[in-house]
């Protein structure tokens, strides 16, 4: 079965990347610097392979299994994915567990409730018009 055309028939897509929250300002300032003019960040926490690691608190060893984490999602158009993943690995990469993850998906469509405009158009940002 074929997925429907976007409105507007223009591509969308949402992409979620999740790393250490340490990364975060370095990844937006890149992600901004691509163009992206909008995100979603949720604090997370998680873990992979890295299963988690060992600290001290008041000199006791305490072993931390789920690690403070970012997600941070963004819907686009204009910026292809593909942009925005070369663009995390750059920023991202240490060659530690860790640096994260990237997912894409198909958006069938979005709607901007203060307008009403839906598909491309609802993720287009434009200046508001002060009010007289």
């Amino acid at each position: 079965m074929a997925s429907p055309q976007p409105v507007g028939g223009h591509a969308m897509y949402n992409v979620t990347i999740i790393t250490d929250e340490k990364r975060f300002e370095t990844l937006k300032d890149a992600m901004e610097a691509i163009g992206i003019t909008g995100m979603t960040i949720t604090r997370a926490l998680g873990f992979g392979i890295e299963k988690g690691r060992t600290e001290f608190y008041r000199g006791a060893k305490v072993s931390a299994k789920l690690l403070p984490k970012v997600r941070v999602e963004m819907v686009v158009s204009k910026v292809s994915p593909r942009t925005i993943i070369e663009t995390a690995k750059k920023v991202l990469y240490t060659g530690n567990y860790g640096d994260g993850k990237v997912f894409v998906s198909a958006i069938d469509n979005a709607v901007k409730i203060r307008t009403g405009e839906e598909g491309y158009d609802a993720l287009q940002d434009y200046p508001v018009a002060a009010k007289k």
